[in-house]
């Protein structure tokens, strides 16, 4: 396996966070790094990584925010440190392990492909595999996935799952170079910036590249951050987002913001 390094972004976590398995998949797998961001908690959850550091310090790295700047900078930020570590692939992994780790085996052998740059997990419900959503998580996902599908233009089912690992490539490191736009929809802007980026040079490379993969295993957990009412704010972004990709100016300056 290529060293991997997975960003897990944490806002007061203490109550959901599996550090056992973090450090038992850590131990058995040596070309794994995890970088916890306490994206500024109110809890303990700081002492709880600063423990997972204190038994693997070579492995198992902390970024203490002393404010919550939002998922989508944590992220970001993670981003930034692996990328100066110099590892092969950089994806993202949700605290409460709703995907379990074993999945990132899965994971990184699509990403064994030369053609492959990005994979994403995918929650497909499918028989022989253990996909276990709320009802109203399920639609309302279905609704917000059908939208950013028309928005992308491209054929995607999940953009949402916590489940990402991306090749640590001069594409991937500009789109993680700046800020995000938006927030909650923040993975989507990640797909929106590599569709600017390959529509600059006429290709559908991204169609070719990224691929979803549908998860052996995920399970929801109780108290998520996700509500209905977020619903709005997606669709805010959404809008946000459509300017970006396809407002002339807007998208050209966007583009060269990228590019620089």
């Amino acid at each position: 396996m290529q060293r991997t390094a997975i960003i897990v972004p944490c806002y007061n976590e203490s109550q959901r966070l599996k550090g056992h398995e973090f450090t038992y998949y850590a131990r058995k797998n040596r070309w794994i790094y995890f970088i916890f961001v306490n994206d500024g908690s109110t809890d303990n959850t700081q002492e709880m990584i600063d423990e997972l550091c204190s038994t693997n310090s070579s492995q198992i790295i902390s970024i203490k925010h002393t404010k919550n700047l939002g998922k989508a900078e944590a992220v970001r930020r993670g981003f930034l440190q692996a990328i100066e570590m110099g590892v092969e692939n950089i994806g993202y992994w949700d605290a409460d392990l709703s995907t379990p780790l074993h999945s990132i085996d899965s994971l990184c052998g699509v990403l064994a492909n030369d053609k492959i740059i990005a994979v994403m997990g995918s929650r497909v419900k499918l028989l022989g595999r253990r996909i276990e959503r709320l009802a109203i998580r399920h639609y309302l996902g279905r609704v917000f996935a059908t939208f950013a599908s028309l928005l992308l233009r491209l054929p995607v089912y999940d953009t949402q799952c916590g489940a990402k690992i991306f090749k640590n490539n001069d594409d991937i490191r500009k789109i993680f170079s700046l800020p995000f736009n938006v927030n909650w929809t923040f993975d989507v802007e990640i797909l929106a910036r590599l569709r600017i980026i390959c529509r600059d040079r006429g290709s559908n490379f991204i169609e070719e590249s990224v691929v979803e993969y549908p998860l052996e295993e995920w399970v929801h957990v109780a108290d998520s951050r996700i509500k209905v009412g977020d619903c709005i704010f997606a669709a805010l972004e959404f809008v946000k987002l459509f300017f970006l990709l396809y407002a002339p100016g807007i998208s050209s300056r966007y583009l060269n913001r990228l590019e620089n």
